[in-house]
């Protein structure tokens, strides 16, 4: 786990410290180094990186032409990056990776919520934890690129009363063909460190 302490000091304030622990267990990895490479739905088999240089070497090499994510919230690693020599060693930083990744996904589950018309029955809070969690991990939510649509704003989170396992979240995953990369597809270009576009195989329109 975790440590309760380093999420306490470096978590998003916006969301209850229940949230984050379920967001981290389910959709994080306990590895401050832990890169995952992704190509389309496949997974790419990497060197566990044994220090931050190595990990952020691991990144530079995969950038661009796979989907990256780093560290304890597996943070994307290509957010706001159009080259690989923007990437910050911050990324793979513990307390750096969770302020960073719980501010992205507490913006991720406005959106969900809202979508929900900003529910408050805690029937209907661990739905909207799965879909956000779902949405991280695919970067798409109702057609909606979830990391570079615009934040709907502050809505009150309250906690779920049950959450779901690992294994009901990736049951209810989106459509496994889905390739597209949500966090990289707007940079198109030439330079291989540049992040290409993929194609969404679900025909779902991201726009």
């Amino acid at each position: 786990m975790v440590d309760a302490a380093l999420i306490k000091q470096c978590a998003d304030p916006g969301l209850k410290p229940a949230i984050i622990e379920q967001f981290i267990e389910r959709a994080g990895s306990q590895d401050p180094l832990a890169v995952t490479v992704r190509s389309g739905n496949r997974m790419v088999l990497v060197p566990r990186p044994g220090t931050p240089d190595e990990a952020m070497a691991l990144i530079r090499q995969n950038l661009g032409r796979n989907v990256v994510r780093v560290g304890i919230t597996q943070y994307p690693a290509g957010l706001g990056i159009m080259e690989a020599g923007e990437l910050k060693p911050d990324l793979v930083d513990a307390c750096e990776n969770i302020r960073k990744g719980t501010a992205l996904f507490a913006r991720v589950y406005r959106i969900v919520m809202k979508w929900y018309g900003n529910p408050t029955e805690s029937e209907v809070l661990p739905e909207v934890l799965d879909d956000a969690i779902i949405a991280w991990q695919t970067g798409y939510f109702e057609g909606t690129a979830v990391f570079r649509a615009p934040d709907p704003g502050e809505v009150e989170v309250a906690e779920p009363y049950k959450e779901k396992s690992a294994s009901d979240a990736i049951e209810q995953s989106a459509d496994p063909d889905v390739v597209t990369d949500p966090v990289t597809d707007v940079a198109r270009g030439d330079d291989p460190n540049n992040a290409g576009i993929r194609v969404d195989l679900s025909g779902i329109d991201a726009e």
